[in-house]
């Protein structure tokens, strides 16, 4: 697990005093920065009881606990918790239902790993801003990349976060319903065109872009963004994936998702072929040894010490 210090523990810490780089290739977390030159790992927390792969497994304290420590001791690089299914049918979750179903797990971690990275999977500003305030979350991840609340964007810039926006066509309840694209690639690209623009226009500086994979989307359409997805780094920010036991996967081999870890490798390995920095995935200890296989092909390459 990287933790962050004031001196580098890995190749992957840095202070915020080192050098910037034109493409964006590192992330300002409370001060420190997360060198993603090197692919990072962004490992799954659903602490809810209905998302599509882990939905019920980490809702009660003990469960919650364990994961957690399994998530850190696998190699993640970054934490992401999320309390508010998005998968097509989920039940409705109140604001403050979110918050109570976030608390254990933040509080766990920031007292057990007081260095780690946390990302909050939310969409709704205040519970970003709790997470935040109470917890010091270090990045906020939103599916609706700050539609669907007005207050989203304005929270991330006066919080000085990261923000993960992903490409979503629809909401959760409609998204699967026929989506239609003129052309997938250049559509998503337009829709981060104009977020990108809003965002960095309030002063959001650290940005990573998601498109989406799942998400109003077929699956030859998510196949066809993960053959285009080097076209997404002409925004010259990092890209997440977040391919980790999907439908693309499991409906194309005929198989469940619990038997579609060696499908996500595959995906995954294509992904960071064509342009991905961070993977986010629910088997940390697999995309770890993806990124090592990667780098190793490919970090000289890129004058990385491998």
């Amino acid at each position: 697990m990287m933790l962050f210090t004031n001196l580098a523990v890995n190749d992957r810490v840095m202070t915020s005093k080192d050098t910037f780089f034109s493409k964006k290739t590192s992330l300002n977390c409370r001060g420190k920065l997360l060198d993603l030159s090197v692919p990072g790992i962004m490992g799954i927390l659903n602490v809810t009881p209905d998302s599509f792969y882990d939905g019920g497994r980490y809702t009660m304290d003990d469960a919650i606990k364990a994961r957690i420590d399994q998530l850190f001791s696998e190699g993640a690089d970054i934490i992401d918790v999320g309390a508010y299914s998005s998968r097509p049918g989920a039940s409705e979750v109140t604001p403050d239902e979110e918050k109570q179903r976030l608390r254990p797990a933040l509080e766990y971690i920031r007292r057990h790993y007081p260095d780690a990275v946390i990302s909050v999977d939310t969409f709704r500003a205040e519970v970003a801003k709790m997470a935040i305030t109470d917890y010091e979350a270090d990045i906020v991840n939103d599916i609706f990349a700050g539609l669907a609340d007005p207050l989203m964007l304005e929270t991330i810039a006066l919080c000085a976060v990261p923000y993960i926006m992903m490409h979503m066509q629809g909401t959760p309840a409609t998204m699967q319903a026929k989506p239609v694209y003129g052309n997938v690639i250049r559509d998503v690209m337009d829709f981060f065109a104009e977020r990108v623009h809003k965002a960095t226009s309030l002063g959001i500086k650290d940005i990573i872009i998601d498109p989406g994979f799942g998400f109003g989307k077929t699956i030859r359409h998510n196949f066809e963004l993960l053959h285009g997805l080097s076209a997404f780094t002409v925004f010259e920010l990092p890209i997440l994936a977040g391919l980790s036991r999907k439908s693309m996967i499991h409906k194309s081999l005929g198989i469940s998702p619990e038997l579609s870890l060696n499908g996500t490798t595959v995906l995954n390995t294509i992904a960071l072929m064509n342009g991905a920095s961070l993977l986010r995935v629910h088997d940390v200890k697999e995309a770890r040894e993806v990124v090592r296989l990667f780098h190793l092909v490919h970090g000289r390459e890129s004058g990385i010490a491998v």
